[in-house]
């Protein structure tokens, strides 16, 4: 990508940086017809101002995931006024026939003061008719509730909150408004990919009504994502949980299932330098059990069956990184995904 056209004022208005942005469209669309405006969606973030630049920089690294419009707050402790830069950026390396993309970018230099009627800051700058996500990774919680109603998705990601309770109750209350992507759930895909996998062949398919215990062991700021992990089998396979209660550093309780109780464990773990999930491991009253780590290029598998027989192997490709996950969240505001709701229900109950 390359920057076609920049436009920056101090102590502005949102009327003004609005009027800038036409202007620059329109000289770059007199300066090369063939040109269209990207119109997929908006991107609002919201970020403490010394953050700033490492927030675009891993925007600018979710590849065709990019925004088409966005909307950058960024927010300094005492400021009273806002600043402005204005960026146009042509896509290039397209076939031949094919319209030139353009995409904006404002960034916003702003103040708490302005965030309790931000969106009347944002509303003349949004896209109409396409969709408008909103994403606030450094809380700023009433900058997103001062955007609801704007807004159609709201990203999240569940393991910047206090607690696993603070998190899971904020879900809950912005699904109520909007669509909800959380970053959590989305790092477990490959781990719920993998463990459906695995119950996939006819032979297995019994040892679904038999699994009594579930140990997930996480980053120990990513409780949360075990939970959702946790959460997602139970809506699944039609568990009732139980509140889980802190021991030994851990999480625990049961979940009611059609033919037995099953054993519920989260386990921090130490060594994880990255959120998310590092370990699973279901096993069932029959015998069999099936497990998962982190391992060199993907998740290290082990399976042990009803007779004691037992096998490992690698499943390459499984990470993709926190640039790929906050991509995937960005795909995702245009989809629905109706399985995160239900997780996140019985989520709710087990830190209830």
């Amino acid at each position: 990508m390359t920057d076609t056209g920049i436009w920056s004022e101090q102590d502005t208005t949102p009327g003004a940086v609005d009027e800038a942005l036409h202007l620059l469209l329109q000289e770059h669309y007199l300066r090369d017809g063939s040109c269209a405006p990207a119109r997929v969606l908006n991107l609002v973030v919201v970020v403490d101002r010394e953050w700033r630049g490492e927030v675009l920089n891993r925007l600018e690294r979710v590849g065709r995931y990019h925004p088409s419009r966005l909307i950058l707050c960024a927010v300094e402790t005492g400021r009273q006024t806002i600043d402005a830069t204005v960026t146009v950026t042509a896509e290039g390396d397209l076939a031949a026939g094919e319209p030139e993309l353009i995409r904006e970018r404002i960034v916003l230099d702003l103040g708490q003061r302005h965030l309790e009627k931000l969106h009347s800051i944002v509303d003349p700058l949004v896209v109409p008719d396409i969709a408008t996500v909103t994403w606030s990774p450094h809380g700023h919680p009433e900058a997103v509730d001062a955007l609801l109603h704007l807004s159609q998705v709201i990203l999240v990601d569940s393991v910047n909150e206090f607690d696993a309770r603070s998190a899971v109750t904020r879900a809950r209350e912005l699904a109520e408004e909007a669509y909800v992507v959380d970053l959590a759930w989305l790092r477990s895909t490959p781990w719920r990919e993998r463990v459906a996998a695995t119950f996939d062949p006819p032979q297995w398919r019994d040892e679904l009504g038999r699994i009594d215990s579930v140990k997930v062991s996480h980053h120990p700021d990513s409780a949360t994502a075990g939970l959702l992990f946790c959460g997602w089998l139970a809506a699944r396979l039609g568990w009732e949980p139980g509140s889980l209660m802190a021991a030994d550093g851990s999480l625990h309780g049961k979940a009611h299932g059609r033919r037995q109780d099953v054993a519920l464990q989260l386990q921090p773990d130490s060594t994880m330098s990255v959120p998310g999930l590092a370990g699973v491991e279901v096993g069932s009253a029959a015998g069999m059990s099936i497990a998962l780590y982190r391992g060199p290029g993907g998740l290290t598998a082990h399976r042990r069956d009803r007779k004691g027989k037992e096998s490992s192997w690698t499943l390459l490709g499984a990470s993709r990184g926190e640039a790929g996950i906050l991509g995937e969240g960005i795909r995702q505001a245009l989809l629905r995904d109706p399985t995160y709701s239900k997780a996140l229900e019985r989520a709710e109950k087990m830190v209830g």
